[in-house]
């Protein structure tokens, strides 16, 4: 399977709503409570942290016949918790039914930012993300325990985590996402407590640097990663996107880059993320080479 780099003006992404997949997602995202999948919250230790961390498991509906499973993992935004996806979109579920598929929402507490802090030993978050919650969720439940078969997604600052993760961990997930992402955390020095697990971008600069998204490009390697990248151009994060997006082009990574009318809101997430199930349904059924 190939990816490309593009920038879908607005009037294409209408026509590819209405004119590719825009029903199907519709009946399936509406008419959720027809499907069967399992929703369970999860509780699982982090020895790097030392405590207990919550998370939702979404198994479609014949889990239990005994294939093994890709795997998504969805990141919530900053100032939520482990359950913010499936309260505000319950029809999530439905996608676990419709693609085949594994959803894991871990907790990335409310301002974790998903990364290890280097100036506080509290906050552990890629290394409970890479180290302990997947190879969790390998040995508990049936999954394609391979790269192969995972993809990470989220939104605001899960979108930058499932980047950053992604970024840094290419032997962990073949497929990432990010949906109105923090792509770049610089320009907001005083948001989101940022500071607290990097401290101040005055006192701390290179912290910033190596912790931001857009800095970590140089990691990929053309058509190692299938990226896909969503924002509405109403969005404090708009900018921060389309440089991203920008610097994707200029080094010659192969991404999908989405962009349509709208805000850092449920209801544009709520869109947002069929597409990202369907581009990780797409990447996990894609032939072998």
């Amino acid at each position: 399977m190939g990816y490309f780099s593009i920038f879908i003006p607005v009037k294409s992404v209408y026509s590819m709503r209405k004119n590719l997949f825009s029903a199907l997602l519709i009946l399936v995202f509406t008419h959720f409570s027809a499907w069967a999948a399992k929703v369970d919250t999860v509780t699982t230790y982090s020895a790097a942290m030392n405590k207990n961390i919550k998370a939702v498991v979404i198994t479609p509906d014949n889990y239990k016949k005994g294939k093994n499973y890709p795997v998504v993992y969805l990141l919530h935004g900053a100032g939520d918790r482990y359950s913010g996806w499936i309260t505000h979109v319950p029809g999530i579920a439905a996608a676990a039914d419709l693609y085949q598929q594994i959803i894991v929402c871990p907790d990335g507490n409310v301002t974790s930012w998903y990364f290890d802090s280097p100036v506080n030993q509290d906050w552990k978050y890629e290394t409970y993300m890479i180290k302990e919650l997947v190879p969790w969720i390998d040995k508990n439940y049936k999954t394609i325990n391979d790269r192969k078969g995972r993809a990470i997604t989220g939104l605001s600052m899960g979108g930058h985590g499932a980047l950053y993760l992604s970024f840094r961990h290419q032997d962990v997930f073949g497929a990432a996402g990010s949906m109105s992402g923090g792509v770049d955390i610089r320009p907001f020095p005083k948001n989101w407590k940022i500071a607290e697990k990097l401290g101040t971008i005055e006192e701390h600069p290179e912290n910033w640097e190596k912790n931001t998204v857009i800095n970590l490009t140089p990691l990929l390697r053309p058509n190692s990663l299938a990226l896909i990248i969503d924002c509405g151009t109403s969005d404090f994060f708009y900018k921060v996107n389309v440089d991203l997006h920008e610097k994707l082009l200029a080094e010659n990574i192969p991404h999908d880059f989405i962009v349509r009318p709208g805000g850092h809101t449920w209801p544009y997430w709520t869109n947002a993320v069929k597409y990202q199930f369907l581009y990780f349904s797409i990447f996990f059924n894609q032939p072998e080479k």
